[in-house]
């Protein structure tokens, strides 16, 4: 579709709140309540207990993910894509393990990078930082939650693309 001035016209970006249940289903994770915090580069999840492992040839992490009235108790394990300072809330760097993993946010789905992080103390234990919704057409409202609805996990009957 083009506009008037003969440009490429983008579709209506699709609105979700400041808050919003969020599934990755590569970690056995079908859904956690994430925060959607644009003052965040990075997106996070809470992980205890990491271990690093060597696992043919490449570099692996196992890790816990506490259970949540969301999610059960699980032992999570996944090849690390990075290891990198990010800076905590209080704006000191730390090293963090990054992952690399499949986000699904409503009917949206795509790959996003995940620091594993302690959130013990923090309300939400995945936030879902900038770079993971920049370019993907979806607006922020601060004054709203959860309006993406449940995420759609391809391959069930209610599930559409758009990875």
């Amino acid at each position: 579709m083009k506009s008037a001035t003969g440009k490429k016209k983008r579709p209506p970006a699709d609105v979700i709140g400041w808050r919003e249940i969020v599934a990755l289903p590569e970690l056995g994770l079908p859904s956690i309540r994430a925060k959607i915090d644009t003052g965040a580069r990075t997106s996070a999840l809470h992980a205890e207990d990491q271990e690093i492992y060597d696992r043919d040839g490449r570099t692996w992490v196992r890790f816990r993910l506490p259970g949540s009235r969301y999610h059960r108790d699980m032992q999570v394990e996944v090849p690390v894509a990075d290891a990198r300072d990010i800076k905590n809330t209080s704006g000191v760097p730390e090293q963090r393990l990054v992952i690399e993993t499949l986000l699904i946010l409503g009917h949206h789905h795509w790959h996003v990078e995940v620091s594993l992080a302690n959130r013990e103390n923090m309300g939400f234990d995945m936030i879902l930082g900038r770079t993971a919704v920049r370019g993907r057409n979806v607006l922020v409202d601060p004054g709203r939650s959860f309006l993406a609805g449940e995420p759609v996990v391809p391959g069930t009957k209610a599930s559409g693309s758009d990875a």
